[in-house]
């Protein structure tokens, strides 16, 4: 917390981890600060002492918030539901619940960190993009077949949840790695419903204090 009583994002712009706390905080209505950790500049300003002080694992997103200090985007998503509950982002049913935790470990756990950056680095610059589309196109051919059962207007029924904060940046990613999303209809609808909503517009990567600006929109 600053100061000011506020709590403190330790955020990157592209971060797709970063941007399901950003949504979160954004449909909570949760006033904060935020500051910035290139991943990429003098090497990673996340391996820097100060910040590994913070989060040993080295990675994006952290939150400074009610005098503690967490790391990992849906952990932090789960404190937020438990102490800021308004607008429910867990369905109060628990087949619901269980739905939208599957979803968001499927995504978090199955897809997203097997495309990440510290992964890319270790596959070597001509075989990253065959390697992001078949982890991402064998992660997606999943979802789009567990969203049938599920999707309403969100991936869970009508109401946002957890699982929509982690589908609408893996989207991004997809898209980022030219993967094509003519295959995922249920995953392509329920993404740009959900990008027509003020919490995950104001949220984007393209509209962050880091942003590039020849990727600012």
């Amino acid at each position: 917390m600053t100061e000011s009583g506020k709590p403190i994002l330790y955020s990157y712009f592209r971060s797709s981890c970063s941007w399901r706390v950003r949504i979160a905080l954004a449909l909570k209505g949760i006033d904060h600060e935020m500051i910035t950790i290139n991943l990429i500049k003098d090497g990673g300003q996340q391996f820097s002492k100060e910040f590994q002080a913070l989060n040993p694992m080295k990675q994006v997103p952290v939150l400074k918030i009610d005098g503690i200090t967490i790391g990992q985007s849906l952990a932090i998503i789960e404190y937020l539901e438990e102490t800021r509950p308004t607008p429910r982002l867990l369905p109060q049913d628990p087949k619901k619940r269980a739905s939208v935790r599957m979803i968001s470990d499927l995504i978090a756990s199955g897809i997203q960190p097997v495309q990440n950056l510290s992964i890319l680095e270790q596959v070597g610059q001509e075989k990253q993009l065959t390697w992001a589309q078949n982890v991402i196109t064998s992660g997606f051919t999943a979802l789009e077949q567990i969203l049938q059962s599920t999707a309403g207007r969100c991936c869970v029924g009508d109401e946002v949840s957890m699982a929509d904060l982690c589908l609408v940046p893996q989207v991004a990613n997809a898209e980022r790695f030219k993967v094509d999303l003519t295959a995922y209809p249920t995953i392509s609808r329920i993404n740009k419903t959900l990008l027509s909503l003020e919490a995950f517009q104001v949220s984007h990567p393209c509209r962050q204090p880091d942003t590039p600006a020849e990727l600012r929109a």
